[in-house]
């Protein structure tokens, strides 16, 4: 009788340990992957507001050292726009870009009079008789048609919001200095994948379903942005407009920080090839940039698929 309850307490004992240490390997870097920590030089000082600072923050239970970054998500290497054509007229100079199954598609007048083709639904028109194209004009109209449930007095609509309505927003990012790779990828949530180094933030993909179930079109911009009510303008796709970190080799420049504190470069090269044995969210590893993501290509409404990181967080202030 003793005999088997001890060896009942080992089979426990040993179930109990191997629990624990699968629940460590979660939160524990894993040594076998190389890191590189976050360069805070390469942000652009205008575009932060006040200082970066060092703190220490509880992530996943863990107390890690992190950046902290507070931003108003205005970019200043490029203009943010154009999106919407005003009329049917007008051509991609006047506009911004869309996406589908992919592929890229300037978002001029004819594309905006060919919808209902293009979409082989016969319930778009976003243009009135007179050839002129139905755009959100105001803050009023952008917080009514810029949302999951697109209010019906906005359907049929291009969608527009300028970065001026949410000028004063702030955006607070919290990101390891160390980046901490798991082995599992866990997906984020809607507030954003990392930020650019101008400051403006990298989104998951835009929410497609609900913008086309209404009949609207909210174009990014050639840059790959656009601004809704909770967030100012970010960015949906990397297209090359931001600034960018060359490397010594022939590697992709970096173009930012994932929320993980794993870099995100660009998709190709300098001599043009694309990266190779990428995980699942978007990942690979080698000698110079340890673990690091790359962009996905414009058309793909998906600039990194996950997280191989323990994520920091990030903090609306409207």
């Amino acid at each position: 009788m003793i005999k088997s309850s001890l060896i009942l307490l080992t089979i426990m004992l040993l179930f109990s340990c191997k629990s624990n240490q699968k629940k460590n390997e979660i939160l524990t870097n894993d040594n076998s992957i190389k890191t590189v920590a976050v360069n805070k030089d390469y942000f652009i000082s205008e575009n932060i507001i006040g200082e970066i600072k060092e703190e220490k923050i509880k992530l996943k239970g863990v107390e890690t050292l992190c950046y902290v970054i507070t931003t108003n998500s205005q970019a200043t290497e490029h203009q943010m726009g154009p999106w919407c054509p005003r009329h049917i007229d007008e051509g991609k100079e006047k506009a911004g870009i869309w996406f589908s199954e992919g592929k890229v598609y300037d978002v001029s007048g004819h594309f905006i009079a060919n919808l209902d083709e293009f979409y082989k639904d016969e319930k778009w028109k976003l243009f009135r008789e007179d050839g002129s194209i139905k755009v959100t004009e105001s803050l009023e109209e952008c917080l009514g048609a810029a949302k999951p449930n697109v209010e019906e007095a906005y359907h049929n609509y291009c969608v527009e919001c300028l970065p001026d309505y949410f000028k004063n927003q702030t955006t607070t990012y919290t990101i390891p200095i160390n980046p901490m790779y798991q082995e599992n990828s866990q997906r984020f949530g809607r507030g954003g994948i990392g930020l650019a180094f101008n400051g403006v933030k990298f989104d998951p993909p835009a929410p497609t379903h609900a913008i086309l179930a209404a009949h609207t079109i909210a174009p990014l911009d050639d840059h790959g942005g656009h601004v809704n009510p909770h967030g100012g303008y970010h960015y949906h796709a990397v297209t090359g407009s931001t600034k960018e970190i060359e490397q010594s080799d022939v590697h992709a420049p970096i173009i930012g920080y994932a929320i993980d504190g794993f870099g995100i470069y660009a998709l190709a090269d300098k001599d043009n090839h694309m990266p190779s044995y990428l995980d699942d969210c978007g990942g690979h590893s080698d000698d110079i940039r340890g673990y690091h993501y790359h962009a996905g290509a414009p058309g793909g409404n998906q600039i990194i698929k996950c997280l191989h990181g323990i994520p920091g967080e990030i903090k609306i202030q409207e």
